[in-house]
């Protein structure tokens, strides 16, 4: 059995080799316009019907998707290092009875536990504190 330490190095490595973002395609050149030719102005902006709740509760959990896609599920999928498995109810109930902002703060600062440990934003400390919620509660939707 791997010593602490190790295990931990070990799930930090895999961590960030699991951070390794795509470079962005290069912009296509700009023609450049002359003194002569007209510029169009932008079309102007149409002006946006408040949300409701519903519409920002679905761009949450868009949201809440995409970064556990790209970041939770390293550890999320199959347990490792302690964490719960996604959609696994009997795990995620102890830690959801512990309520929503115990949760967004061992997601963002961390937590060291009986059962395992989570690093500060899932390894990725690029991520906004925003994003780490909308994955807290992405992940807690689906394990109600």
């Amino acid at each position: 059995m791997l010593k602490r330490t190790q295990l931990l190095s070990l799930l930090l490595l895999s961590l960030l080799a699991a951070c390794d973002k795509p470079k962005p395609a290069p912009l296509p050149p700009q023609s450049v316009a002359s003194e002569y030719t007209p510029v169009e102005a932008p079309p102007a902006a149409e002006t946006a019907a408040p949300e409701t709740g519903s519409a920002k509760l679905a761009q949450s959990d868009d949201k809440g998707k995409k970064v556990y896609d790209t970041t939770c599920v390293a550890c999320h999928a199959a347990g490792v290092a302690g964490a719960p498995k996604f959609g696994d109810k009997a795990l995620w109930a102890p830690r959801i009875a512990q309520g929503i902002d115990t949760l967004y703060t061992h997601s963002i600062k961390g937590f060291q536990g009986k059962a395992g440990m989570m690093p500060p934003k899932g390894g990725n400390m690029s991520l906004p504190d925003a994003d780490v919620k909308a994955a807290v509660d992405y992940m807690v939707s689906k394990a109600k």
